[in-house]
């Protein structure tokens, strides 16, 4: 049974023939209810969630950053207090503050700067500052966290960052807060859905068929769907299949052959579009690299 649509504004698509009744729309929210304003989201729509540091390790590396920092600021007030002691009792005090602000302040923040969000005691416990978006720091950043953490962590013995930490879902103390980022583990692994395979009926019509980019949205709610089908309740299953499969349509010219069940339509237009997508990728990258021998020769 086949009914005449209109594609939606963003389609590339004319209106057409839909091979599946029309179930309604999904993606646009109910799909995406799990997906944060703040996760990553891949080419592939795939959201990336960088696992956040258990308070625990972070306590325990806060402990070496502060002995770390205790043993920078014993160095920095020799060095300069041997310098200025014998001159004047009022530039010896000046050269006591400015060691502790090198120590407390500038010389964590330019460490996580060079180091790309570690200090030694992140190093330590596999830890590492990023973005908010998981991107790596700079000294903005690294320096925010520090000026405040000298309030947060010195002046209060960090009752205020480890209140914030167990209530904010990231972890975040206060310099998180004003810094935008947080803390994650490197240790953990990450793991992701295999890719949807492309069914072997399908392969001759994906080799041939003009499949325009689907917006992310759609794309991530049918890779959520083949991900968690074999749990659903197969009436479920079924609805939710149509309902993504007919908007797929729209982003597809020919249709897949009559009677190409719609779960196999959706893995066939997802592993298409990552196979073109990849094709593109290596084409790009070819030309870069006879683009840069013949610079160079």
């Amino acid at each position: 049974m086949s009914a005449p649509s209109v594609s939606p504004p963003t389609s590339p698509r004319r209106a057409g023939v839909r091979p599946w009744p029309r179930s309604g729309r999904i993606g646009d929210a109910g799909a995406l209810s799990a997906l944060g304003d703040d996760d990553l989201v891949t080419g592939e729509a795939v959201a990336l969630q960088l696992l956040p540091a258990t308070i625990g390790s972070r306590v325990l590396a806060g402990f070496i950053d502060v002995a770390c920092v205790g043993v920078a600021y014993v160095a920095i007030s020799t060095v300069l207090g041997l310098a200025t002691l014998a001159t004047d009792p009022a530039l010896f005090e000046a050269a006591t503050i400015l060691s502790l602000i090198l120590a407390i302040i500038v010389t964590p923040a330019t460490i996580e700067t060079l180091t790309r969000g570690r200090s030694v005691g992140k190093l330590a416990l596999g830890l590492r500052v990023v973005r908010d978006d998981g991107g790596p720091i700079v000294f903005h950043h690294a320096f925010t966290r520090a000026l405040i953490g000298v309030v947060e962590l010195y002046g209060f013995v960090a009752a205020p960052a480890f209140l914030t930490a167990l209530l904010h879902p990231r972890g975040k103390r206060l310099g998180d807060l004003a810094a935008g980022t947080y803390v994650i583990s490197d240790r953990a692994s990450l793991r992701l859905a295999l890719p949807a395979p492309m069914p072997p009926p399908l392969a001759p019509w994906a080799a041939t068929a003009d499949i325009a980019p689907p917006p992310p949205h759609l794309v991530l709610a049918a890779r959520q769907f083949l991900a968690r089908a074999h749990t659903l309740e197969p009436r479920s299953r079924h609805v939710l299949a149509l309902q993504l499969a007919d908007q797929l349509h729209a982003y597809v010219a020919p249709p897949p052959p009559p009677g190409t069940p719609p779960e196999a339509f959706l893995c066939g237009v997802l592993a298409a579009r990552r196979e073109r997508d990849l094709e593109r990728l290596q084409r790009e990258t070819r030309l870069r690299l006879r683009l840069l021998q013949r610079r160079r020769a």
